[in-house]
């Protein structure tokens, strides 16, 4: 039998213990008003030690792999930031969080966290739809004056709009799984069947603008 790769056991993992829903019948809506077959929760995960502890080791083995000089790690609220601080301890390494905006009140910080310019960071995410929640993380590091030398997540549903926003920002970005890992994951497993793969697989293509 052939050997499972990381990203096929982490998407059987999110399905295992539904951080991943799947419902091509009746999808969900996101916030951004799409209309989706999918809802992604890695939250979850935090909750099952096996599963956070084999997401906490893939996510600081590809950071030691791709950037083994960084100086800190630092987590996207909100759901980046225990996956993040997860990491730094793993890592034995600083560790700050971004906010998506500047507080309104107190210090108004936007990065919470002790970070110095010319420090060479890594982001975590754990989820990567357009990147833009992703993106402001990134332009609130750069202004403080970090290196950003790129981003770790823990999954990627792979929007052909989201490689352009990474591309134009210099963003290198590695994901443990990705959207067309979990679906053959999700039929090989009958989560959902054959017919219901070619519903998931028209959204992907064209998310919002996609209708039952």
């Amino acid at each position: 039998m052939a050997q499972r790769t990381l990203a096929e056991t982490v998407a059987s993992m999110l399905l295992e213990v539904q951080a991943v829903r799947l419902s091509p019948d009746q999808p969900f809506k996101w916030a951004s008003g799409w209309n989706s077959p999918i809802y992604c929760d890695n939250r979850i995960t935090l909750s099952y030690p096996k599963v956070r502890t084999a997401i906490k080791n893939g996510l600081a083995s590809a950071v030691k792999a791709y950037w083994s000089d960084v100086d800190i790690i630092a987590g996207v609220a909100t759901a980046g930031i225990p996956q993040g601080a997860l990491v730094a301890d793993w890592l034995d390494l600083p560790f700050c969080y971004v906010r998506p905006e500047p507080k309104k009140h107190g210090m108004g910080n936007q990065i919470e966290g002790k970070i110095k310019a010319g420090q060479k960071v890594v982001l975590i995410e754990d989820l990567v739809s357009t990147g833009g929640s992703s993106l402001k993380a990134v332009d609130a590091l750069r202004e403080a004056g970090a290196n950003v030398l790129g981003m770790v997540s823990i999954f990627t549903y792979g929007f052909e709009i989201a490689d352009k926003n990474f591309a134009e920002k210099n963003l290198k970005v590695y994901t443990l799984s990705n959207y067309d890992t979990l679906i053959k994951e999700a039929v090989a497993k009958n989560y959902v069947s054959e017919s219901q793969l070619i519903t998931l697989q028209e959204w992907r293509h064209n998310p919002s603008e996609w209708k039952v």
